[in-house]
């Protein structure tokens, strides 16, 4: 995938999981089914994990002297969300929303993805394709990425997590 295809999958996937979302009545983004997140937590959750990038890609020079260069061969798509199913998949308590995210919240939470995801692409946008295979980010489950590898990621992130209200609110609806 070239870094504009990554960049346009980043994009297209998170706008769509937030449309899908945006789209639920109040009963249906505030369901919780027993031990998952509501729809509005998820929601939430997807802004706490893009939040940290628009500071961090900021600086190259920080990058590389924080978080170094890839010592192995770099992933593709396939093999990063294999090795990412192999994880707990639970996230880190930074990642974790509040236990009550509201109907009338919403606006707010989906401006700020949106500001994250704008931010994010300018700043991408000035990355060479192959520092995105050199520069690496910390991913809490994965360790080291590649910037690519991280946005592989981040690119199926929303996916997931709408996949997940899909079949939580299939349940509701039983």
């Amino acid at each position: 995938m070239t870094k504009q295809e990554l960049i346009a999958a980043f994009i297209a996937n998170h706008q769509q999981a937030v449309q899908y979302i945006d789209g639920l009545d109040d009963a249906e983004f505030s369901y919780r089914y027993p031990d998952k997140w509501t729809a509005g937590q998820q929601l939430e959750h997807l802004l706490l994990t893009i939040a940290p990038f628009p500071g961090v890609l900021a600086s190259k020079e920080f990058i590389l002297e924080k978080f170094g260069t890839i010592n192995r061969a770099t992933w593709d798509y396939k093999t990063v969300l294999e090795n990412y199913s192999k994880t707990s998949l639970k996230a880190p308590e930074q990642f974790v929303p509040r236990n009550d995210v509201h109907s009338h919240q919403k606006a707010e939470i989906i401006s700020g993805i949106q500001k994250n995801i704008d931010s994010i692409k300018d700043l991408l946008d000035k990355y060479p394709e192959e520092e995105l295979d050199t520069l690496t980010l910390p991913h809490p489950l994965l360790g080291k990425l590649t910037i690519r590898e991280m946005f592989y990621l981040m690119s199926y992130h929303p996916l997931h997590h709408q996949q997940q209200i899909e079949q939580m609110l299939g349940n509701y609806f039983k």
